[in-house]
């Protein structure tokens, strides 16, 4: 096989990519030597800016495959037939840190998944926790500025994280789950993952469910004690990454077993609780799992800046069947996520190979144009503008999903209450499902920063809500954080 020739961006040949052309043997450079110039000039724009959250990232692609019949809760082309696959691409990531951060830390994981269904890109975008820390996008900023770097200090300060804390009684049952045993997971392939949010499914009939995914690990949960993270993180801050492209070379595939929580729409305005808040779950025994089919992660990607850094995902990318709920956070991110992907990537980032659709030869039909990087495939003939004459793309006439009821008057209004809403209830039972030793160690965890906290009164106010949550669980921690103060 002949070697090909190296060229500039333009195409022309490079005659000496060892030496920098000067002004005589050992002159100054010239600014006249278009590779020298061109070189430097691109590596200066390697990066592009970082996600804010979610920064560090791994990925992979796979497929899903339909085992089970739902078309009676949905009719999204991708999950009408038994047997049938549809490709996938997931990333997995940490949330607080940022890019060079070490993966075997204490932080929920990200578990966001791209469907290139027959229909559009589908984009499920959650965490391997069934619960949030917060129910209200607008906290959203002021939450992530608490648990990240200091504009001071420079670091991660437990007087911040307790702080927002203190003041948001419904991140409890997260904290719970985050201070947890499967605080920290071992890797990527033994972790769970959840959409957490509440979406909608419309079936051929019109008629409309609630729905909450659980994508079930097939690998079994495993987890790491703090002890075992700060030992792998320093050995290794790339942990999860190396596990994840090491086991799927070798032809390990992993995988999960997809199963859905259901709950008739007429069902939600008088359950006990409010269905749409993603700081709390649905009892199992209210509303049973339900299989779906089963993911499976068998390529990896051949270039991570590519595929991983610019993989682009965004809850608002529905398909026919499915759609939102009135969850705020989730109303929030429909916003946030895609505008977050126009500032980092472009407005044409949906152009990339990893994100553009695979449903719609020579990508997405609309009237975009332009912009940065734009490729504007279309040709002389196509119009901008809709409607037209000449055939451009024509709207369908038929929602994705059935429409959500709403009343009342504008403003910024709480969400209403039902019948048991609480901040604690769900915390409190979690916390007494954990075994003696979980509870030791969550406590431990809980205290390990907390104890760190130089405000008694930002002190005392977590502690009410672990005391709310259940009694036992707030004496632990009480005590745990005591004992590390009089040391």
């Amino acid at each position: 096989m002949s070697q090909r020739v190296l060229t500039t961006e333009s195409g022309a040949p490079v005659a000496d990519n060892q030496n920098s052309a000067s002004a005589g043997i050992g002159g100054p450079l010239l600014i006249q030597d278009q590779h020298l110039i061109e070189k430097l000039a691109r590596f200066n724009r390697e990066r592009i800016p970082e996600r804010v959250v979610h920064a560090r990232g791994s990925g992979a692609y796979g497929h899903f495959e339909v085992t089970d019949d739902v078309t009676g809760f949905t009719h999204a082309d991708f999950l009408d037939t038994v047997g049938k696959r549809t490709e996938v691409f997931l990333r997995f990531s940490t949330v607080a840190d940022s890019l060079g951060g070490a993966d075997a830390v204490r932080d929920p994981r990200g578990f966001a998944l791209k469907f290139y269904t027959e229909e559009g890109n589908y984009d499920l975008v959650g965490n391997n926790t069934p619960v949030f820390f917060i129910k209200d996008p607008i906290k959203f900023p002021d939450f992530i500025h608490s648990q990240k770097r200091d504009p001071f200090t420079g670091r991660q300060e437990p007087d911040n994280v307790f702080d927002f804390w203190a003041h948001s009684p419904e991140a409890t049952h997260q904290i719970t789950w985050l201070m947890g045993d499967r605080g920290i997971p071992a890797s990527y392939r033994h972790m769970d993952g959840f959409g957490s949010h509440t979406y909608q499914w419309t079936n051929a009939r019109g008629e409309s469910f609630f729905v909450k995914y659980h994508f079930k690990t097939d690998q079994g949960i495993r987890c790491l004690t703090a002890d075992e993270a700060a030992k792998l993180a320093g050995e290794d801050p790339t942990s999860h990454q190396t596990d994840l492209v090491q086991a799927i070379e070798r032809g390990v595939y992993p995988s999960w077993t997809l199963h859905v929580q259901l709950m008739p729409v007429a069902e939600a305005a008088n359950y006990r609780f409010n269905p749409f808040d993603v700081t709390k779950v649905w009892p199992h025994a209210d509303h049973p799992l339900k299989r779906v089919g089963r993911l499976v992660l068998d390529r990896n990607p051949d270039n991570v800046f590519a595929e991983v850094e610019q993989a682009a995902f965004s809850p608002n990318n529905f398909v026919p069947g499915i759609g939102p709920s009135p969850d705020k956070m989730l109303q929030g991110r429909l916003f946030a996520y895609a505008d977050a992907h126009r500032y980092r990537l472009g407005v044409n980032h949906t152009q990339l190979a990893v994100n553009a659709p695979k449903a719609v030869p020579g990508g997405a039909a609309n009237y975009g144009r332009d912009g940065l990087m734009a490729a504007n495939p279309q040709g002389r003939y196509a119009k901008n503008y809709e409607p037209n004459s000449h055939g451009g793309p024509a709207e369908t006439g038929t929602p994705l999903a059935a429409p959500l009821a709403v009343s009342g008057h504008t403003g910024t209004h709480e969400a209403p209450l039902h019948t048991k809403d609480d901040h604690f209830v769900q915390a409190g039972a979690l916390y007494r499902l954990m075994s003696e030793a979980e509870r030791q160690r969550l406590a431990a965890n809980i205290a390990g920063g907390l104890s760190q906290v130089s405000r008694n009164d930002v002190v005392e106010k977590n502690l009410a809500h672990f005391h709310a949550a259940d009694p036992e669980y707030g004496k632990r921690v009480e005590e745990a954080v005591r004992a590390l103060r009089e040391d």
